[in-house]
């Protein structure tokens, strides 16, 4: 897993939809990764939410360093830099957090992580590349104004890499408006990996959404 911040980076952008996912259950974890991964989303973000969640991370990554290398797993929710640094431990490859912290951004930098941190306003945006930071989390998408406010904020500021999550839906109608405007992947939780498939274990179910989803966005840059 020598997977370094430009090659994950530009695999983020290329596949274009970032799955986001937690589970207290290593095996479904597995399931569900190894299901995005298959769906040609190999870079999945990783939630830390409630009690030994990194043990969990740990055991998932530590897992898929042998039996397939190339999935990249990444933290989100991440808010402080301790936290960073123990995920970065336990071998995350990109760190994504619902605000922006510049200590989390130094402890990343200092180690070559990708750093995607949540955004809500342009001056965030801008103080987060300041950081060193490539591509910024719009987040929550749908409430901080869109994909208008995506189109406002690359008028003045047209280098900025935006991944908005919280808004986004696998439909062609959300995708075309979101891409449309600009961003360049999209942060994809329960619309993506949906409770029904989640409930009956329909792993399979899962890699097809994923793969319809990656397909459909690399349609619509194409237009």
């Amino acid at each position: 897993m020598s997977a370094d911040r430009m090659t994950v980076l530009s695999k983020m952008m290329e596949q274009g939809v970032i799955p986001v996912f937690y589970h207290q259950d290593v095996e479904v974890c597995k399931s569900v990764i190894q299901a995005c991964a298959d769906g040609g989303a190999k870079c999945i973000e990783f939630t830390n939410r409630g009690d030994f969640a990194s043990q969990v991370f740990l055991e998932v990554n530590r897992h898929f360093a042998k039996a397939d290398p190339s999935v990249i797993m990444g933290v989100g929710s991440i808010v402080d830099a301790p936290t960073a640094a123990l995920y970065i431990a336990y071998a995350a490859r990109f760190v994504v957090g619902p605000l922006l912290n510049p200590d989390v951004a130094k402890m990343c930098n200092r180690r070559k992580i990708a750093y995607c941190p949540g955004c809500g306003t342009l001056s965030e945006m801008g103080q987060a590349e300041e950081l060193g930071c490539e591509i910024v989390k719009m987040f929550p998408g749908s409430t901080v104004g869109g994909p208008e406010f995506v189109k406002s904020v690359l008028a003045p500021s047209p280098w900025t890499r935006i991944m908005p999550t919280g808004g986004v839906d696998c439909t062609e109608e959300s995708l075309v408006k979101w891409f449309g405007a600009g961003v360049v992947c999209v942060g994809m939780g329960s619309n993506l990996i949906t409770k029904p498939l989640l409930d009956a274990k329909d792993y399979k179910g899962i890699e097809k959404k994923v793969r319809d989803t990656v397909e459909l966005i690399a349609k619509i840059r194409k237009k």
